[in-house]
């Protein structure tokens, strides 16, 4: 595993980004669209690619919005949110996988539980980054040491 690398951002267009992708899964499940989990799938791929000081979402809050009114900056790990992005994106396109192989019912079940986790994530519990924590430190719950025993075998 990588070690922390810790860089600034704008504490107003992070959230923005954590919300914003929150939004998107929870009306992709109300309007039943695969178009927008799409869209989240490639929020979250692009952003784990570019890492966190440009993933788009970031981007447009920064050159928007934080150009008018500034944000104070929060430190985050750059290769913990490349994880949690990779892994969000990889949750969206098992969604997808589902949706377009036919299983509608564990499909949208399955998006819901990612609003339900990116939802935690906008409100500041990132699972994907804690689980990246958790794999390189020492404390872990029980379902990281399980991860963390799987990965270094």
């Amino acid at each position: 595993m990588s070690r922390l690398k810790p860089v600034e951002v704008s504490t107003n267009a992070f959230r923005f980004c954590r919300l914003t992708v929150a939004l998107i899964f929870w009306i992709a499940l109300f309007t039943q669209s695969k178009e927008l989990i799409i869209l989240n799938f490639i929020i979250m791929a692009v952003s784990a690619l570019l890492k966190v000081r440009h993933a788009p979402l970031v981007l447009l809050w920064a050159l928007t919005i934080d150009k008018i009114h500034p944000s104070k900056t929060e430190v985050v790990d750059e290769n913990g949110m490349v994880f949690a992005h990779g892994l969000g994106a990889t949750l969206s396109l098992i969604a997808l996988a589902i949706l377009y192989a036919g299983f509608t019912i564990p499909g949208w079940t399955f998006v819901f539980f990612l609003c339900v986790l990116k939802t935690s994530s906008a409100f500041g519990y990132c699972g994907g980054l804690k689980l990246y924590m958790c794999m390189n430190s020492g404390s872990c719950c029980r379902v990281g040491k399980a991860v963390k025993k799987i990965t270094h075998v």
